[in-house]
């Protein structure tokens, strides 16, 4: 049984900062993309262990580091993998940046598959590249790729940017659409940056590396980490995958200009116990979440509340179709802000193909998840 920790105080992002999201703190923090559950017991006890070591100084990545990383996509994903393709970084939103800087130049136009994680568009503007938005489709509830637009945005784009799982439809891409994105994109040189952090955590299915492609596997990049599926996101420890000699060394180029080349002695710690000893821990959480899904999902359906979830196939996200209520943007947010008092993101922070939307975090106790059903509930019958 997984029960909600209480962070209030610990400088949670979630918590912490709820009053200066949202305008106030009395309010369920149901946003930021991390969980309420404790980490496994293995990351707690090789954490507590590292911290009796009165020094922590500038830390260099262990064999056990990689070594972790390989079993763990072989175990995973039967995925093989060798060692020198794999590149420690700080965080995936960074390597995002420095994969943009590495691989195209100012004016260059890149793919995002809107809607999208923020830092999808922001890091291709902030580099000033041109973002080319393929929309996904929204049909009868369901997403899929336009396949047609993209390959008229092909034509002039550098590179792909995929979330795999995506984020925030939590859409796990099937190996039939991913072979179609592939071939488009060979067609047309374009290389493929995939942040694929989310993939420990899929549902019913088999997530797909882009990078276990054999067709794909010298022009793309892959970013993961262990912080969505072990809760240790503050620990800033992720890594990319990147099999070509060449691209490896221009993103280090990119990311030793950047300064952030030195390990987090916590980080390496919590992603070596959790690759090595979480394997089981991780199948109780899915099974966990998926549960919470399933509460959600047939709560909002035997209480005719007019909010449609997306179908959930990775991720702890649920992507929740509001136009039902008939409110726009600001009528939205002031109802699950002030009225239903839920802190969920913001369907429209996604880009304007979230208009209409919430995202929300069930990564959490089923208590909690009761008590903001309820006051879901509550809200609907006052509009």
């Amino acid at each position: 049984m997984f029960k909600a920790v209480n962070r209030q105080g610990t400088y949670s992002t979630k918590y912490d900062d709820a009053q200066k999201k949202f305008g106030t703190d009395d309010l369920l923090p149901l946003w930021v993309a991390d969980m309420d559950l404790a980490s496994p017991q293995c990351v707690q006890d090789a954490l507590a262990k590292r911290a009796v070591h009165p020094l922590y100084g500038y830390t260099v990545y262990p064999p056990a580091y990689y070594d972790a990383i390989q079993n763990w996509m072989q175990k995973r994903f039967d995925w093989s993998i060798e060692k020198e393709w794999i590149v420690p970084c700080y965080g995936v939103v960074p390597s995002l940046n420095f994969a943009i800087s590495a691989y195209s130049k100012e004016g260059d136009g890149i793919i995002v598959q809107t809607p999208i994680y923020p830092p999808f568009v922001s890091s291709v503007k902030h580099k000033k590249r041109k973002v080319l938005e393929n929309v996904l489709v929204y049909n009868e509830g369901q997403y899929s790729i336009d396949f047609v637009d993209f390959e008229r945005k092909a034509k002039e784009a550098t590179l792909f940017l995929l979330c795999s799982p995506h984020n925030p439809t939590s859409r796990d891409w099937s190996k039939v659409e991913l072979e179609r994105l592939i071939e488009i994109c060979l067609k047309n040189d374009i290389l493929i940056i995939a942040d694929e952090i989310h993939a420990d955590i899929v549902y019913d299915k088999v997530h797909h590396s882009i990078g276990s492609f054999e067709k794909m596997m010298q022009h793309c990049v892959i970013l993961n980490a262990p912080s969505k599926t072990f809760n240790i996101a503050g620990l800033n420890t992720s890594y990319a995958i990147i099999p070509n000699l060449n691209l490896r060394q221009k993103y280090r180029l990119e990311q030793d200009k950047s300064g952030i080349t030195n390990g987090n002695p916590f980080g390496i710690e919590a992603l070596i116990s959790a690759y090595e000893e979480g394997g089981e821990w991780l199948d109780t959480l899915k099974v966990h979440l998926h549960s919470n899904i399933t509460y959600v999902t047939t709560f909002l359906q035997e209480h005719n509340i007019p909010i449609k979830p997306v179908p959930t196939e990775a991720t702890f996200l649920v992507w929740l179709d509001c136009k039902g209520l008939g409110l726009e943007h600001e009528g939205l947010t002031d109802f699950f802000y002030h009225k239903a008092k839920l802190g969920l993101n913001d369907g429209l922070s996604f880009g304007d193909a979230g208009r209409g939307f919430m995202r929300l975090n069930v990564g959490t106790s089923k208590v909690v998840l009761e008590e903001a059903m309820q006051r879901l509930l509550t809200a609907v019958k006052g509009l």
